[in-house]
């Protein structure tokens, strides 16, 4: 045994009591490997994709940089989670309708990153070039964003402004991205 302890925590609602958990676990792994959703996905390990993007009492966090340890007693909700909900089933239907879903591999990460920022703006949906820049952190290598940016403006029934904030929604033609 190496420091592994018990781990007690809601997921998707329901209570999961981990007997072994070790200290050095990334919540990451915890959910695909020991619980078995594999809707949150690896895609860099270091938090800069958003791949592994789920709810923590409602807030996106990046579970590839969060230990499971912090999560005793915590409710944590993946895209599984939300698998049938009205918020979650409208943003999917907005990315199958434009065409943002290429590999998926993305998809789950965009869903829960997209959900929790509607949850945040109690005073409505933020306009288009915010959720742009607010998406800034979820990185998606099949798409080239456009896409992705007409499911926003689709889930926003807006029309797409004809610039962007400086995001991973824009690539400067100039540098690598």
């Amino acid at each position: 045994m190496r420091g592994d302890l018990p781990l007690t925590l809601r997921v998707n609602g329901s209570e999961q009591t981990l007997p072994a958990v070790p200290a050095d676990t990334k919540l990451l792994d915890l959910l695909r490997w020991r619980l078995g959703l594999k809707g949150t996905k690896e895609g860099c390990r270091t938090g800069g994709c958003g791949a592994c993007t789920v709810l923590v009492n409602g807030e996106s966090v990046l579970s590839c940089l969060t230990l499971a340890r912090e999560m005793e007693g915590q409710e944590v909700t993946t895209v599984e989670g939300l698998s049938g909900t009205a918020e979650a089933e409208a943003v999917q239907r907005a990315f199958v309708e434009a065409g943002a879903v290429q590999c998926g591999y993305c998809t789950p990460g965009f869903v829960m990153a997209l959900v929790s920022l509607r949850r945040e703006r109690r005073d409505g949906p933020p306009d288009l070039p915010t959720l742009a820049s607010e998406l800034g952190g979820n990185l998606c290598r099949c798409t080239g964003y456009y896409s992705i940016v007409r499911a926003l403006a689709g889930l926003l029934a807006a029309p797409i402004p004809p610039e962007l904030p400086k995001s991973t929604f824009s690539v400067d033609p100039g540098r690598s991205p």
